[in-house]
C-alpha cells in the first residue's frame, strides 16, 4: 500500500513528492496528462518558497534556470518612477527571490523526483475519478487515459494537488459554486530577444488606472509579461458564456491586448515592441475562491491551487503551494504514524495563513486598479509582505522545516 498518494504531478504536487521522501515517507505521484511538457510562461519565486526549495537539495538548479530578482520597480505607463522595493537578497533575506520559466521549473522537478524517488514515482496519463475514505485506508479509483482501464490504489493519505480545477476538491465540497472572478482579463507571453532594462534583474508594474503591465527577464534573453485590464465588475465568474472559462493553455490575440496598450512607452522599454515579439499568448479572467473553512476530512486533503487559489497579484502561488508540501511532510514524519492526526496539524498550519494570503492578494489587485503615489504603494506593498510573505526577521530567525534527524 502507498502510503500517500498525490493527485497532480504540477509544482505543488512534485514538491510534496520530494519532501515526503526527505522525510522518509513513500510517496506517488497520479497526474492526469500523457505527458508532463515544459508549458506556461514566467512565474516568481519568493524567498519563503526559495528557501524550501533550497533545503530539498534544489539551489544549484534554481541558480540554473532563474534570475535573481533585485527589485520591482512601480510607474505610470510613461515609464516615470513611483516607487521601488528591493527584493529578496537585497531586501534582507537569506535567500533569493528567483524569477523562472514556469516549465522549466516543473520539469526540473520532474526530473528530480524520478531520479529520487524512482522513475514509477509519476503515473503519467493517469487521471484521478473518485476516492473512498475508511478507518484506515483511502481507496483511489483512477483510470488510465491511452486504455480506459480503471484501478483502485490505496494508500494511506490522499493529497488533491490536482490545481484550480480539482475533482479531490469537488468531492470534498460538492456545493461550492463558480470561481470569483476580479472583473479583470489577463494575457500572459514570453518575449525573445528584448533589451535588459533598468538593472536587467528588476520587475517592472506600471499601470495608468484602467490596464497594467508586469515585466521581468527570467533568463535566456527571455522576458516574461503580463498583462491585465478591467473589463468587467468583480463577481462569481459568469457561466452563461459571456467570460471565457478558465483554461490555462487559452491562445489570445495580439490585437486585442496591443489596442489597451498601443500609447504605451516607457522610455526604456518599448510596451507593444514587447507584446509583439511574443510567440504565444495566453488569455484567462483572474480569478480565485472563497478560502474554506477545512481543507479536507480524515485521510484526505488539499494543497496548492486545489486549495487555496488566488490572484497572482503577489506572485506568490508557487511559493505557497512549496510551504504547504514542506509543511504537510513535516507533520506526517512527527505523527508516528498517525496520518489523520498529522493531515489535520498540516491544516491547522497552512490553512490561516493561505487564507491570509488570498485576502492580501485581493487588496493588491484592488489597489492595482487605482493611481497610486509613493506613500500609497509603500504602504500597500508593506501590508502585503507582512501579511503574505512573512517579515524578513521572522523569515531569517524560523527554525526549518525539515523534519530532524533528516537534514
Amino acid at each position: 500500500m502507498t502510503r500517500v498518494l498525490i493527485a497532480g504531478g504540477g509544482i505543488g504536487g512534485l514538491t510534496a513528492a520530494l519532501s515526503l521522501h526527505a522525510a522518509g515517507i513513500d510517496a506517488v505521484v497520479v497526474e492526469s496528462a500523457r505527458r508532463i511538457e515544459p508549458l506556461g510562461v514566467g512565474m516568481n519565486l519568493l524567498p519563503h518558497g526559495v528557501r524550501e526549495l533550497m533545503e530539498l537539495g534544489l539551489g544549484d538548479d534554481l541558480a540554473d534556470i532563474g534570475v535573481a530578482t533585485g527589485e520591482h520597480m512601480f510607474c505610470d505607463s510613461a515609464g516615470d518612477e513611483l516607487f521601488t522595493e528591493p527584493r529578496g537578497l537585497a531586501q534582507g533575506y537569506r535567500w533569493p527571490q528567483y524569477s523562472v520559466h514556469r516549465g522549466e521549473l516543473h520539469l526540473m522537478l520532474l526530473e528530480r523526483v524520478r531520479e529520487r524517488l524512482g522513475a514509477d514515482a509519476v503515473r503519467t496519463g493517469t487521471r484521478l475519478l473518485d476516492f473512498t475514505e475508511g478507518p484506515d485506508t483511502v481507496r483511489v479509483r483512477v483510470t488510465d487515459r491511452a486504455t480506459d482501464a480503471v484501478e483502485t490504489l490505496e494508500a494511506d493519505a490522499l493529497v488533491g494537488a490536482d490545481g484550480l480545477h480539482s475533482t479531490v476538491r469537488a468531492q470534498l465540497h460538492p456545493d461550492e459554486g463558480p470561481l470569483s472572478w476580479s472583473g479583470q482579463r489577463m494575457w500572459r507571453g514570453v518575449a525573445e530577444g528584448v533589451p535588459p532594462f533598468l538593472t536587467g534583474r528588476s520587475m517592472v508594474i506600471a499601470h495608468d488606472g484602467t490596464a497594467s503591465l508586469v515585466a521581468y527577464p527570467i533568463g535566456r534573453d527571455r522576458t516574461n509579461w503580463v498583462c491585465l485590464v478591467r473589463v468587467g465588475e468583480p463577481g462569481p465568474l459568469p457561466e452563461d458564456g459571456t467570460v471565457d472559462a478558465v483554461d490555462d493553455h487559452r491562445t489570445g490575440q495580439l490585437k486585442e491586448v496591443l489596442a489597451h496598450y498601443e500609447g504605451w512607452s516607457l522610455g526604456w522599454l518599448d510596451v507593444p515592441e514587447l507584446l509583439e515579439r511574443s510567440d504565444r499568448i495566453l488569455e484567462y479572467p483572474m480569478v480565485d475562491r472563497e478560502p474554506l473553512a477545512a481543507w479536507g476530512r480524515g485521510r484526505v486533503t488539499l494543497l496548492g491551487d486545489a486549495a487555496h487559489p488566488m490572484y497572482p497579484a503577489g506572485a506568490n502561488g508557487a511559493s505557497q503551494a512549496v510551504l504547504d508540501a514542506r509543511v504537510l511532510a513535516y507533520e506526517l514524519a512527527q505523527a508516528d504514524g498517525d496520518t489523520v492526526s498529522a493531515l489535520a496539524a498540516y491544516e491547522r498550519t497552512r490553512l490561516p495563513a493561505s487564507t491570509e494570503v488570498v485576502q492580501a492578494g485581493r487588496m493588491m489587485e484592488r489597489a492595482g486598479g487605482m493611481l497610486l503615489n509613493r506613500e500609497q504603494l509603500t504602504f500597500i506593498t508593506e501590508m502585503y509582505r507582512q501579511k503574505a510573505d512573512g517579515e524578513v526577521t521572522e523569515l531569517n530567525a524560523r527554525p526549518s522545516l525539515t523534519p530532524p534527524g533528516r537534514s
